[in-house]
């Protein structure tokens, strides 16, 4: 059909056209499709407790976990430094999905390149790839940096990074005193959490070889850990500029995830100097942001830096007033008088709010960390969590949240889900309904089947803009995400009675 470029339509008004819809219906001739009324029938069936019973008993298959493979985290830590450039060892396919995904939460450019690994590199190893790869990356893109990470197969065929970066530095690839961390990342084990743990035990490593010295610089430094809300980064700079005192952030990647348009393109915006990040071996304590995305991290800094370390996440009121406390305690400076002010103002919006969310039981999936502060959160406004579900968990994790839900009356009913994914979220939710679903955007499925609606906190979020650029941590962050929920909750009761005469009897203007 001719082609009107006046009229470029968006896939959602695209696909209702009709030479679209003909195309569906054609296509149901070749596929052997089911009769309209079974397929609704067996639909109905899977709602049910009989289906639930057979869903939990599988084994072989995972249906949309809610969680992504090392290699994203890796390069998400990468970015927070200053000029460097993620290279993954392995296939185009591999980081253009690891670029893509970060892409379409941000809605900015990710840079990074691969080793283009094909099948001969898969018979005979990586090396010349890894040789040709680092050559072309350091000429062409020019970068402080270079941080590699593996993928699968890099990983199935035993590449050795250590070894094959240092042939490629023999081999002129890089001058050698050019910084090339490295971390081992196979998509197979673990999560992006890990991987982000990996790549950041790597970087720390590589840059602050030789570099500890007598003395304390007196610094602070910050580790945030997988957190994909930009705003939360500048939060505690805020915060530490209020205090007076002098910290790092390592892997500030804020300004290059939420990079200003300003007509010129810059490939490394922001990040955290490559000298301060050497120099954080010199700090005072280091204060972790996230537990289960910085295990291995953590280990290394206390047993290699011979500094303290502290976890701790400041998401709500209680958990904000007890990281103040001990950044006071850290810096020894009184808490500062504005943030006092603005503790005041969270307590009153939550005041304002908590007859709303109180007795709300809702249903909530993610990573370890964003889970558990979640909840706690929650569990400050009264609200009842029902089903807790996190498919990378463990059994220090679990331990955490159970503690935090036995601390609280409303967590009494609450039940972990470890291992789980989001086909199992459906059956629970459809047996056992809640009020609220907390989650990323692959819960619009679950919202969509369900009708429970959906509160989006988390990674990613691809369907909404902008959540990204807000703080979740600290007292301002206690009003966003009290914005979101409380917000959600409102919208749904005006969902449910907008029928003239039939359901808007009580249409309430004022809430």
């Amino acid at each position: 059909m001719p082609q009107n470029p006046d009229k470029i339509q968006d896939h959602v008004e695209l696909f209702h056209q009709p030479e679209y819809q003909q195309l569906f219906e054609n296509k149901k001739q070749f596929e052997n499709g089911h009769d309209p009324e079974e397929v609704k029938r067996v639909a109905e069936w899977t709602k049910g407790w009989d289906y639930r019973e057979k869903n939990f008993a599988r084994e072989a298959l995972t249906v949309n976990p809610a969680k992504g493979c090392q290699p994203l985290g890796a390069i998400f830590a990468a970015v927070g430094f200053e000029g460097t450039l993620p290279f993954v060892q392995g296939s185009q396919g591999c980081v253009a999905y690891f670029r893509t995904h970060l892409t379409r939460h941000y809605k900015e450019p990710f840079s990074g390149v691969s080793s283009s690994m094909t099948e001969d590199a898969a018979v005979f190893g990586g090396l010349q790839n890894m040789i040709d790869g680092l050559a072309n990356s350091y000429k062409l893109y020019k970068p402080k940096m270079i941080a590699v990470c593996t993928t699968c197969m890099a990983e199935v065929i035993g590449d050795d990074l250590q070894a094959f970066i240092g042939n490629a530095k023999t081999a002129g690839s890089v001058p050698q005193d050019f910084p090339v961390p490295f971390a081992h990342t196979p998509s197979f084990v673990g999560s992006h959490i890990t991987g982000y743990d990996n790549m950041m035990k790597g970087i720390l490593s590589n840059l602050t070889a030789g570099k500890k010295k007598e003395t304390s610089n007196g610094k602070i430094n910050f580790i945030p850990g997988f957190d994909t809300y930009v705003g939360n980064n500048r939060e505690i700079k805020r915060i530490a500029s209020l205090f007076g005192f002098d910290y790092t952030i390592l892997a500030d990647n804020s300004d290059y995830l939420d990079s200003p348009n300003t007509g010129e393109f810059d490939m490394y915006p922001g990040g955290t100097k490559l000298e301060d990040a050497a120099d954080a071996i010199n700090g005072k304590a280091t204060v972790v942001l996230q537990a289960h995305s910085t295990p291995k991290t953590r280990e290394y800094i206390e047993k290699e830096w011979k500094q303290p370390t502290v976890v701790s996440r400041p998401w709500g009121i209680k958990a904000t007033d007890e990281f103040l406390m001990k950044l006071s305690e850290l810096s020894g400076k009184p808490i500062p008088e504005e943030l006092e002010i603005e503790r005041g103002r969270a307590v009153d919006a939550m005041t304002d709010s908590h007859a709303w969310v109180h007795g709300k039981r809702f249903a909530i999936y993610g990573e370890p960390d964003l889970v558990y502060s979640v909840v706690g959160f929650m569990l400050e406004l009264g609200a009842e969590p029902v089903h807790i579900l996190v498919h990378n968990t463990n059994e220090v994790f679990e331990k955490e949240l159970q503690e935090l839900l036995d601390s609280s009356p409303f967590g009494k009913n609450a039940t972990i889900w470890g291992g789980k994914d989001l086909w199992h979220m459906r059956s629970l939710l459809f047996t056992e309904p809640v009020d609220l679903l907390i989650g990323n955007s692959y819960g619009k499925y679950l919202w969509r089947d369900t009708k429970i609606p959906l509160v989006r906190i988390g990674y990613p979020i691809m369907d909404r803009h902008h959540y990204h650029r807000y703080s979740t941590i600290g007292y301002q962050g206690v009003i966003n995400l009290l914005n979101w929920i409380v917000n959600t909750i409102f919208e749904e009761i005006d969902r449910n009675t907008n029928i003239p005469s039939k359901t808007d009897i009580s249409y309430d203007l004022i809430r």
